[in-house]
């Protein structure tokens, strides 16, 4: 995908730095296009758009990643605990996971559009992600 060095200052301070971009002024908060959501840095599959819902937060959530990518820690820096998620293969801040999400999960993945790659529907095949086809399919 993206190596660390030609990332640009908002996925640097988001995906290394554990930092949280603005909400409602990121690139993916309102995004309803089918596809699939990778790890900006390594391409990993993380999170599919018929997943993703508007949780009102103005950041792209999602009830379920798509497979076991994910890892997660406990996060005390505001002052409460929170859980934060990051990608599994290299390691970066992708946001936090709380309990407060639709009922088929319970689950609100809050993901910085920073850290994050969409690959539209029709691009899916062609940048080698065809095997995902079929989390798309009615």
């Amino acid at each position: 995908m993206v190596k660390k060095e030609n990332l640009t200052d908002i996925q640097i301070e988001v995906t290394q730095n554990c930092g949280t971009e603005p909400p409602f002024n990121n690139e993916y908060w309102n995004n309803k296009e089918p596809g699939i959501y990778v790890d900006v840095i390594s391409g990993e599959p993380l999170f599919c758009s018929k997943h993703k819902y508007d949780s009102g937060s103005g950041w792209p959530s999602f009830y379920k990643p798509i497979e076991n990518n994910l890892k997660f820690s406990d996060d005390y820096d505001t002052g409460y605990k929170r859980v934060e998620v990051k990608a599994e293969k290299s390691n970066s801040h992708l946001g936090h996971v709380f309990d407060d999400g639709p009922e088929v999960t319970g689950k609100r993945y809050c993901i910085n559009s920073a850290s994050l790659k969409f690959i539209h529907k029709k691009d899916m095949v062609e940048e080698g992600y065809g095997e995902y086809m079929y989390l798309l399919e009615d």
